[in-house]
C-alpha cells in the first residue's frame, strides 16, 4: 500500500465521517421533536417535527453527492472554509427552526427567528460559492487538478 493510497482513504474517512455526524444528528432531532412533544402535552410544530430535514439534506445527502463527485475534494484549497460556513449554515437553520418550534408551541412569536433563517441561508450560500470559487480558482492558477 502506498502512501498516496493511504492518504486516499482518510480523506474517503473524513468525508463517511461527516455524513455519519449528520445521520446523527438527523436522528438527534427527530428524538427532541417526540421527546419534546411528550413534554408538550402532545402539542407539536410544524417547524420543529420538520427541523430534521436541514442535517438529513443538507448535511448527508450533500456531503455524500460531494464524496462520490468530487473524490480527493477535501484536499483543495478553500475546502476547509467553506466545510466551516456550510456546516455553519446548517446548524444556523437547525436551531433556529428548533427556536421557533418552542416559541410556536408556548404561543407566542418572535420576529427575531426570521434572523436566523437569514443568517443560515446566508452561510450556506456562501459556502457554495466558496466551494465552486476556490478549487476553481486554484485549479486555474496552478494549472492543476484539485479533484
Amino acid at each position: 500500500m502506498s502512501i498516496l493510497d493511504i492518504k486516499k482513504k482518510k480523506v474517503d474517512r473524513q468525508l463517511r465521517k461527516t455524513v455519519l455526524v449528520y445521520f446523527l444528528l438527523t436522528f438527534t432531532a427527530i428524538a427532541v421533536d417526540n421527546i419534546y412533544a411528550i413534554f408538550g402535552h402532545g402539542v407539536r410544530s410544524a417547524d420543529m417535527t420538520w427541523m430534521f430535514l436541514y442535517p438529513l439534506l443538507g448535511g448527508a445527502l450533500i456531503y455524500f453527492l460531494i464524496g462520490r463527485l468530487f473524490p480527493g475534494i477535501s484536499k483543495a484549497i478553500g475546502y476547509r472554509l467553506f466545510n466551516n460556513v456550510y456546516n455553519s449554515g446548517i446548524a444556523i437553520l437547525t436551531v433556529g427552526s428548533f427556536l421557533k418550534g418552542i416559541l410556536e408551541i408556548a404561543g407566542t412569536v418572535s420576529s427575531y427567528t426570521m434572523l436566523f433563517y437569514v443568517t443560515g441561508w446566508s452561510f450556506i450560500i456562501v459556502g457554495i460559492i466558496l466551494f465552486t470559487l476556490k478549487p476553481l480558482r486554484y485549479r486555474i492558477k496552478e494549472g492543476l487538478s484539485c479533484f
